[in-house]
């Protein structure tokens, strides 16, 4: 039942005004937006591709099996891991030209770590260059 008091052309000042159906407010999330965008401006490219090859180690990490789940005591998605280990050593061999042998070293080195912990978890070995990063790394062994 609708409150003939509160019309369509009510509903329409309100959206109006800034506010959705929902009561959103979207002059906060303007706001919030805008301080996003400042923040991110004031972070070097270098952090963010870090930052972004930690996220892919961290989750290929947990998917290759490195991390206990706390029902089973045990997880491991391999598939997943390798689809992660992928794209970490692409973004890795693309990023390390641009950030410096200081930076590229130490992920480098972690992604040579994911790749040696997956092919310990397969139950049968991948062919030479066929393991996850290896078309972008060369065999890691």
């Amino acid at each position: 039942m609708t409150d003939p008091q509160h019309t369509h052309a009510d509903r329409t000042d309100q959206d109006h005004a800034g506010h959705d159906h929902a009561g959103h407010d979207h002059a906060a999330q303007d706001t919030t937006g805008a301080e996003e965008l400042r923040d991110i401006a004031e972070v070097s490219s270098v952090e963010i591709i870090t930052s972004a090859c930690v996220h892919l180690m961290s989750a290929a990490a947990v998917k290759v099996g490195l991390a206990d789940d706390e029902d089973t005591g045990h997880y491991q998605d391999l598939a997943e891991a390798r689809k992660l280990i992928t794209a970490l050593a692409g973004l890795v061999t693309a990023a390390a030209p641009e950030i410096g042998n200081e930076h590229a070293r130490s992920l480098r080195d972690g992604l040579r770590s994911l790749q040696l912990a997956f092919a310990e978890a397969l139950p049968f070995p991948d062919e030479p260059g066929k393991a996850p990063g290896e078309k972008y790394t060369g065999r890691v062994s």
